[in-house]
């Protein structure tokens, strides 16, 4: 459950059921959907029939944007990451539990109940992903400290470092047909957790599995105003509205990123724009691989699989598979053999294995683009033809069967690398030698990601060398990565997910890589205490909060950053290491050995590291029953100066920032607490530096309250 009860930010908003004729509208501004006049129709990619309208929108696009812009520092940004990611773990829990309605609506794209499910379960997925780094990493505030903190004069009197913040405007996603939630929610994550409101611009041919999954956000009641809204119609009108501090994001053609690239909105007034485009990603079979074996069948899989779910209209999917020539013809007869297997139809159909294109138009682009590539290449199955979709009321329409192509004379000029039929359609393409085949990867002039298929890590380091530098991500599969390989195809929420060249060049997803895409970086110079003050944690040279009390005696929520505790001295004695080395096992020279320490570069023989570690915890630790449950970790360790026999060593502990743990059911509420140690010696030179993370209790009557 949510951490807390959630007050509706906005109104609640009933969810439409699924019915026929639907009108599909907009959602803009605080809470108003707008738009009841039906403009253009939307067909079912099965039966052709008229599913829904676009409607004319009337709303006001730069007054939308002008209100996130000013409602977001008091209602988004205000919710700290924490909120923000709490709020984001609800949202994934609530659309789990309506998903149904996704799935009823997604069918009329032609995908099956798997390809839908990649799609919106695959959304769904990113939230939690984003939800957790987002708890796991991030701090409880709105500043995030990016670090490290760094003196900047002699005295440590003046210092700088660097803090992310939101960027202050809107996040504009125009994105692409194919995954009509994914594509939205795996934006959503990493800008609203950065604190940054947005608004979707749909491809519309599937607007309406948007919409409604918008509809269900809304209804959810856990975001604030202005959060997210929803554009389905013409993005001119709103990108003459983009001003410097919005970010822009684009999924679709290179010849469309191309006009955003020249809009004056990006080259006039500093828009940021991220575009990935689509692009001729490819596998690799590797020159060790011989039919028969393991490696080979996981080559046949990936192919078929990339070629056939969502019938191939995945930015990701393998459209050239470059292949040694010795294993041509058994892999050219295992992949043909394989897609002739294939049943294209009615998904709703008891063994239909492959659905539509998403529309007619779709159907006619990839036909057009097939023919253009047979005049290079020969077709092995498949083809231009309409194929027999099974199923008593389908329309063949947007129908294409699996098409298999073969380019015996492939070149970097030649068709098969230059054009992409965005549907179920790939071309075999064969090699000499390994260093032709890593050639020929690159002639996709850039790719969201490459499948190398090999048993030979040799094969596998030579390969990411070279291939690193044209691919947004590399697929490496052998037998034993083949039994949890998520896919080719499947862009990860903790993994970059775009690619140099030809595929846009943005970079999305990636964890907090992505957090970072929707936030300002400056760097902030100052006092110490100045310094502590922004970032809201603290910083060495800054005032310190001693008392009686022992930090370790406080529960989380008594805590303040800043409180210290400068602890008693402890002489390190021969005894020390000599019962420290017995009971480690750590006999090593520089603790024992007299002449060969006298010889070293220290010049006498010094206390083991992690005898001083735990010298220092001696002295810091409150050994009694308390808040503090468990040392959660150490960071940053650095060994500055030796530590010899006769050197009376101390240490001050200081927190430095907090963090409260998402509550889990059946445990105490808690969070993490990092604590700055710095071990110090007779002559108060800095020793050891370190931070060590607990995790702390709150006060057994906030628990109470809580529960």
């Amino acid at each position: 459950a949510p951490p807390k009860r959630y007050t509706r930010l906005i109104p609640f908003i009933q969810v439409r059921p699924n019915v026929a004729n639907r009108i599909i509208q907009s959602y803009l501004a605080a809470g108003q959907w707008s738009g009841s006049e039906p403009d253009q129709a939307l067909n079912s990619a099965i039966s052709g029939q008229v599913v829904a309208h676009t409607s004319v929108t009337t709303a006001d696009l730069p007054q939308a944007l002008a209100e996130a812009r000013q409602q977001a520092p008091t209602d988004l940004v205000a919710l700290g990451f924490a909120e923000r990611a709490a709020r984001l773990k609800a949202l994934a829990r609530y659309l789990g539990e309506h998903k149904e309605s996704l799935y009823e609506l997604a069918a009329h794209t032609g995908a099956s109940r798997a390809d839908a499910a990649v799609d919106i379960e695959g959304g769904i997925a990113t939230l939690f992903s984003y939800a957790s780094t987002g708890a796991a990493e991030l701090p409880d505030g709105q500043i995030w400290h990016e670090g490290p903190v760094m003196p900047l004069g002699r005295k440590g009197g003046f210092a700088g470092t660097h803090i992310l913040v939101p960027l202050p405007g809107v996040a504009v996603h125009i994105n692409a047909f194919n995954f009509p939630v994914w594509g939205m929610l795996e934006k959503f994550a990493p800008a609203f957790l950065a604190g940054m409101p947005c608004l979707f611009k749909p491809a519309t041919v599937t607007s309406y599995v948007t919409e409604q999954c918008v509809r269900l956000i809304v209804a959810s009641g856990l975001l604030p105003a202005c959060a997210l809204q929803l554009l389905v119609g013409p993005p001119a009108p709103l990108l003459a509205a983009l001003q410097s501090g919005d970010v822009l994001t684009f999924t679709g053609s290179a010849g469309t990123a191309n006009q955003l690239r020249a809009h004056p909105a990006v080259t006039e007034r500093g828009v940021n724009l991220n575009v990935e485009a689509d692009s001729l990603n490819a596998l690799l079979l590797g020159p060790d691989v011989r039919a028969g074996s393991a490696e080979f069948d996981l080559a046949v899989r990936e192919v078929v699989q990339e070629m056939t779910v969502k019938a191939g209209q995945k930015c990701t999917a393998i459209r050239r598979i470059l292949v040694p020539h010795a294993q041509l013809p058994a892999l050219a007869e295992a992949l043909t053999a394989q897609l002739q297997a294939v049943v294209v139809g009615d998904p709703a159909v008891e063994g239909v294995t492959m659905g539509a294109l998403v529309g007619a138009s779709q159907r006619d682009d990839v036909a057009q683009q097939v023919a253009r590539l047979l005049t290079e290449c020969e077709c092995l199955t498949g083809g231009v033809a309409l194929p027999e979709p099974r199923g008593t009321k389908v329309s063949p329409d947007a129908f294409f069967a699996p098409t298999l192509l073969l380019d015996r004379q492939p070149g970097p000029n030649r068709l098969a690398n230059q054009l992409e039929a965005f549907g179920p359609v790939a071309t075999l393409m064969p090699y000499q030698d390994l260093d032709e085949g890593l050639q020929m990867l690159a002639w996709g002039g850039g790719s969201l990601v490459a499948t190398l298929v090999t048993a030979s890590p040799a094969v596998a380091a030579q390969a990411a060398a070279r291939a690193a530098a044209s691919h947004g991500r590399l697929h490496v599969l052998d037998e034993q990565a083949g039994v949890e390989s998520t896919g080719h195809g499947s862009p990860l929420p903790v993994l970059k997910h775009g690619g140099p060249g030809r595929a846009g060049g943005g970079e999305e997803l990636g964890g907090l890589r992505a957090v970072r895409h929707y936030m300002q970086r400056s760097a902030v110079q100052g006092s110490p205490a100045m310094l502590a003050a922004i970032t809201g944690e603290y910083v060495r040279g800054a005032p310190v909060n001693e008392s009686d009390l022992h930090p370790f005696r406080k529960h989380y929520d008594e805590l303040a950053v800043g409180d210290s505790l400068l602890t008693h001295r402890r002489t390190v004695s021969e005894a020390d290491l000599v019962n420290f080395g017995c009971l480690s096992g750590d006999f090593f020279y520089m603790h024992f050995d007299e002449i060969a320490a006298r010889e070293s570069i220290f010049g006498k023989r010094i206390a083991h590291g992690y005898f001083v570690l735990s010298a220092a915890a001696g002295l810091f630790v409150s050994p009694a029953p308390g808040p503090v449950l468990a040392n959660y970790g150490l960071d940053t360790l650095r060994f500055v100066k030796p530590v010899g026999i006769g050197d009376t060593i101390r240490a001050r502990l200081t927190c430095k920032r907090k963090a409260p743990r998402p509550v889990r059911a059946g445990e105490p509420r808690q969070g993490v607490v990092v604590w700055d140690v710095q071990v110090t010696n007779q002559d108060d030179a800095l020793v050891a530096s370190y931070d060590i993370l607990t995790l702390v209790l709150f006060r057994d009557d906030a628990n109470k309250e809580e529960n």
